[in-house]
């Protein structure tokens, strides 16, 4: 039986975090798949695929085999899981334990979810809650993987008023995403025949996430302008950079569908978009607290560069 290291290096850690990200949002990706071919009831129960095998049957046809490979790729992703875990507990690292437990965790409430979102014929609020915790998990290890890359966190880079602008970004950004879910549960591509709508008018739902993602790019734009009018910190004019170019390719692909009514292909470019803001978003956030390595920022500083 192999031995595990006394301790693991940064760069497995970070090898290892970084294939939790590309996982989380992998298993997105195959969700939207289910959803898209409508094998979300491919197997119609859980835990089992049927009644009588865990695994999907000849008479189940392609749905079953498109379900059941989502359902594997989750024992590959709680892999990955436990994998990160022993790699942080068995490392100088103990800032990063609590993410990674936490990523751990979310693994099997995400199976919970999914073995509810089933057995309810696809409800689509239990659709919007497996989503939106994949979301979740996506930006969390974005967090993790790029904390790991790093000695540790620092002091912040910015001043308060920054960081609460910071803040509300990252809240608009949720808000996109939970209310992208409401606007999928309202229209088409439930996952199957069957399966039920919110019963909400989708026009009005849309519209209403079209403010959001408004009030997300404007406030993206006013903080990326305030850091560079007052030549803040590189790392987080890049970061909001980078999320404002993911935000404004988001947009064009999500009213290209609206008006091409939801082909799947856009649809399904449009879920990695979902993914993308979540890490870019989460991005943002990591930013704006240097490395442990980097001089503090201090008391008499941090009002300056507010003000700057």
């Amino acid at each position: 039986m192999p031995v595990l290291p006394a301790s693991f290096s940064p760069t497995t850690i970070t090898r290892v975090a970084l294939a939790n990200v590309l996982a989380n949002g992998a298993i997105v990706l195959t969700g939207g798949v289910v959803r898209l071919t409508g094998s979300g009831l491919g197997c119609p129960t859980w835990p089992r695929c049927t009644d009588d095998s865990f695994v999907t049957t000849p008479e189940m046809g392609i749905h079953g085999v498109v379900e059941f490979g989502n359902r594997l790729l989750t024992f590959v992703l709680s892999v990955l899981a436990v994998a990160l875990v022993v790699v942080v507990l068995r490392s100088a690292r103990r800032d990063l334990r609590p993410l990674a437990v936490a990523a751990f965790l979310g693994i099997p409430a995400q199976g919970v979810i999914g073995g509810i979102t089933v057995l309810t014929g696809l409800n689509p609020w239990t659709v919007a809650a497996h989503f939106l915790v994949s979301m979740g998990l996506v930006a969390l290890t974005t967090v993790l993987w790029l904390r790991s890359r790093e000695p540790g966190a620092g002091q912040p880079l910015v001043g308060r008023p920054f960081r609460l602008l910071v803040r509300a970004v990252a809240a608009a950004a949720a808000l996109v995403l939970v209310m992208g879910t409401v606007v999928t549960g309202s229209g088409p591509h439930s996952g199957d025949l069957e399966a039920g709508r919110t019963g909400l008018d989708a026009e009005l739902v849309s519209h209403l996430h079209a403010d959001a993602v408004f009030l997300l790019v404007g406030l993206t734009v006013a903080l990326l302008v305030a850091l560079h009018a007052t030549d803040s910190p590189g790392r987080i004019r890049r970061a909001a950079r980078d999320l404002l170019v993911v935000e404004l390719a988001q947009g064009v692909v999500g009213y290209v569908q609206y008006f091409t009514d939801l082909p799947v292909v856009l649809v399904l470019l449009h879920m990695l978009g979902a993914v993308l803001v979540a890490a870019y978003a989460a991005r943002l956030v990591w930013s704006v607290r240097g490395p442990a390595s980097e001089a503090p920022l201090t008391a008499s500083v941090e009002p300056a560069v507010a003000a700057r």
